[in-house]
């Protein structure tokens, strides 16, 4: 496996980041001594006693939490915000064969694990609850509570919708796989400042480091025999039985994931009873159009769950 490290001037002055970086090493295979470098930001202290978990999906990094980043903190919160492997800072190996679900799976519990990071509230977006409800199905007692937007877990029992056939599709066909422009796709505020573009591009210096992003939209199981079917359908009989505060917040202009929260709604015991809601004039990086918003809503669920749980 050959793997590539972004040069960390590349994130050097980056808009709105001022956090030091930190690094996890995992086994990359299992079945070898090649170790990978997970980064992650670690922000604020935690008087509310509450540590949220933010997981990004594709192509972006932790970067795509930075405004939310600071509502968090200034509610009290630690915010915990990591880096998947072949994004952001942490390691890059270089052929797309080296990505597959599975491992990207087994990576971030190696992570979670080794952090001994506990009593999470997770707030998952796109691949970040791809991956993030999968953590929370294997080890459901390390997770106080799941924000879930736009996102879904798949286990290609149904037709994927025609928005992600289309990404999926420019994604392997697309000369140029700009991740500022993808980013900008995916977003109603138009344009993004020059700096918030910079700072997406900067994990990638040339298209030597982009293998993890290209080959994401491929992992995602659109059919029964897709090599993670099968264990997602284990995770959603997990799910199934998760009884803690579940609460969706899809945006309400995101054609990739809509209707994906009813159905979360409608099969985890947690959602029952919960504060569901719309974010309004948000695309698909709701983290980008409206921050200040879906902070508050994550906030306002930690505070009320949090009053539940103790009477």
């Amino acid at each position: 496996m050959k793997i590539l490290q972004t040069p960390d001037e590349c994130f050097a002055g980056l808009a709105d980041w001022p956090y030091p970086p930190s690094y996890t090493l995992v086994d990359a295979t299992g079945a070898d001594s090649v170790k990978l470098r997970i980064h992650h930001v670690d922000a604020g202290a935690t008087p509310s006693g509450e540590t949220i978990l933010c997981m990004h999906g594709e192509p972006s990094w932790s970067y795509l939490y930075r405004k939310m980043i600071r509502h968090f903190v200034a509610a009290g919160h630690r915010v915990v915000a990591p880096d998947l492997i072949g994004f952001g800072r942490s390691d890059k190996p270089t052929a797309t064969s080296d990505y597959s679900y599975e491992r990207h799976v087994d990576w971030m519990t190696q992570w979670l694990v080794a952090n001994d990071l506990k009593d999470l509230t997770l707030v998952c977006q796109d691949w970040g609850g791809l991956i993030g409800l999968r953590l929370v199905a294997a080890m459901p007692e390390r997770f106080a509570r799941v924000v879930a937007a736009n996102t879904f877990l798949n286990t290609g029992d149904r037709p994927p919708s025609e928005a992600f056939m289309a990404w999926r599709k420019y994604s392997q066909e697309t000369p140029v796989f700009k991740v500022s422009a993808i980013m900008q796709g995916g977003c109603k505020i138009k344009p993004l400042a020059d700096n918030v573009r910079a700072a997406y591009d900067a994990p990638f210096p040339d298209d030597s480091y982009k293998a993890g992003a290209r080959v994401f939209p491929t992992l995602v199981p659109i059919s029964p025999q897709d090599p993670s079917a099968m264990a997602n359908l284990e995770a959603w009989k997990s799910l199934r039985k998760f009884e803690k505060p579940f609460l969706t917040a899809f945006s309400d202009s995101d054609p990739v994931t809509a209707g994906g929260d009813k159905y979360f709604q409608r099969e985890i015991p947690g959602c029952a009873g919960q504060p569901h809601t719309t974010i309004e004039g948000a695309a698909h990086f709701l983290q980008e159009d409206a921050d200040e918003k879906f902070a508050e809503v994550v906030n306002q669920f930690i505070n009320t769950t949090r009053q539940t749980n103790a009477t």
